[in-house]
């Protein structure tokens, strides 16, 4: 066993990055398609049946077997190595992106199938204890495994990005492949050829990963309609930024967050319709909201303290830095009036011992598990242990238009929480129609007479004032879910939302 030491390394190489590229295939699905659970359940289980018909295919390998055990490792470090790349440009240019995705899964979890049992017949030929020989395999097999799992979502992905990962796991593969052919040549067959072939591919791999961010720039350009000025892979999500003119916008993970030509519409009736229907709005609270823009909006009452809470350290940071950013919301993040906490919403609300006249919830749609978990009954829940008695909740709730079903699932999980509700929504050009979900506990004379709502004259407003206010609570047919068409509460342990927005989605795509 000792003189396959070296073979050995490789399979918990090997294994390590196998699992990364199989994490950075659904993670890059999710991204630009959206659907996380969809996709890592594919992912995960057509990888598994690939490795199983690389472990069949396997039994016709007769001879020549550390020339196999070589183009393994080559094939898997090329395919691997190039798999975010190739999956970006295949959203960006062909109509069906999934083929590529089945078809990169199908190829690494094949020849990766391949790999154990090929090198078990290498080790078994000098040590014919098969016992051992499959233990150590195995044990190797398995902690390239941990290895790989533990290190994507740790350190490569929030360092490095998708693309740079990728390139430098499949460098890895290459320089394994690389060494196996210069310290077994004289077992393989050609080696000069194989010598060449992996030093080349092994170099493209580190000149892919140096020129990762060029890389990047050039796939983004594609994926936005305008140029971007910003891109920035924090641990939580990436954030870009474009300009096209007067025209800024920002996107979290693809989906756009606001367009500075319109964006005043959506946080002005965020936030100026609950501040204006409590009696008490000098303690408001922001669960996300990390671009400050609702708290630009909240700064115009002047003796208003604010709370935000959002995940995001960097997102805070970068919309307090970026000077074009903080231009927009006016420096808002930099107010003594303004304290941020950046750690889960969910999880400061479980702690919190604090009482707000105002909750604005102003976080992205509800597209993945950790999202629609801040859109359940159970932290809604939460949210009415921290207001006021008489305090008002309000919550960005998508579109009643393209998101009927997710927007009327908000409304109803308020109401399984006891929450007497007021939805409403209003046209922002950047994103449609888009909807509101304002809730109170008690009795309050706003809610029950929308009529009565206006604004503090002394607030200054684009967008809002006494006349349309009122035909914002109107809804259209169209927006309405219909009578067959049953909607259910979001539960903690039973996240519909998520099936609602992804409905909504598939359906507008």
């Amino acid at each position: 066993m000792k003189k396959y030491k070296l073979l050995m390394l490789t399979t918990l190489i090997i294994s390590g990055c196998s699992m990364v590229y199989e994490l950075i295939i659904s993670a890059v699905s999710s991204y630009l398609v959206g659907d996380s659970t969809l996709h890592y359940s594919i992912t995960i289980g057509l990888y598994m049946f690939a490795m199983g018909v690389g472990s069949f295919l396997s039994k016709f390998i007769r001879k020549d077997l550390f020339n196999w055990f070589a183009n393994i490792e080559i094939g898997v470090g090329v395919i691997g190595g190039i798999s975010s790349l190739l999956l970006f440009l295949a959203n960006l240019y062909l109509e069906s992106y999934e083929i590529v995705m089945y078809i990169e899964i199908i190829l690494i979890g094949t020849i990766v199938g391949a790999e154990i049992p090929t090198l078990t017949r290498i080790i078994e030929n000098d040590n014919k204890d098969l016992r051992i020989t499959l233990s150590s395999l195995f044990s190797f097999d398995y902690i390239g495994g941990l290895v790989g799992s533990v290190a994507f979502p740790l350190l490569l992905m929030p360092k490095l990005g998708y693309f740079a990962t990728s390139f430098m796991a499949g460098a890895f593969n290459l320089l394994c492949a690389t060494l196996i052919v210069f310290k077994y040549h004289d077992r393989i067959k050609n080696a000069k050829l194989y010598k060449c072939v992996t030093i080349v591919l092994l170099i493209i791999m580190i000149i892919g990963m140096l020129f990762s961010e060029n890389i990047e720039h050039y796939v983004e350009n594609g994926l936005y309609r305008d140029t971007v000025i910003m891109s920035e892979q924090t641990p939580y999500q990436k954030i870009v930024v474009t300009r096209h003119k007067d025209d800024v916008r920002l996107y979290i993970d693809g989906n756009v967050q606001f367009s500075s030509m319109d964006e005043y519409r959506y946080h002005e009736a965020l936030v100026h319709i609950p501040m204006n229907i409590v009696s008490d709005n000098s303690k408001v609270l922001i669960l996300g909201g990390g671009d400050g823009m609702a708290a630009r909006e909240l700064l115009k009452y002047p003796d208003t303290q604010i709370t935000m809470v959002d995940l995001d350290k960097e997102m805070t940071r970068i919309c307090s830095e970026n000077k074009v950013i903080s231009e927009l919301n006016q420096k808002s993040l930099d107010s003594d009036r303004l304290t941020i906490i950046n750690m889960d919403a969910y999880e400061y609300l479980e702690n919190c011992d604090e009482k707000y006249g105002v909750v604005i919830v102003d976080l992205p749609d509800p597209n993945n598990e950790a999202l629609a978990k801040l859109y359940s009954n159970v932290f809604y829940r939460l949210c009415g242990n921290v207001m006021e008695e008489d305090g008002v909740l309000n919550i960005q709730s998508t579109s009643p238009y393209y998101a009927t079903k997710s927007f009327w699932c908000v409304t109803k999980t308020l109401e399984s929480e006891g929450f007497k509700v007021a939805p409403y929504h209003l046209q922002v050009p950047a994103f449609g129609d888009w909807g509101f979900n304002m809730a109170v506990k008690n009795d309050n004379e706003y809610i029950d007479n929308i009529d009565s709502i206006s604004i503090d004259p002394s607030i200054e407003t684009k967008y809002l004032n006494e006349e349309n206010i009122s035909g914002l609570f109107m809804f259209g047919k169209d927006e309405m879910v219909a009578s067959n068409d049953k909607v259910e509460v979001n539960q903690l342990t039973k996240p519909v939302m998520i099936q609602y927005y992804n409905e909504a989605v598939r359906n507008w795509e």
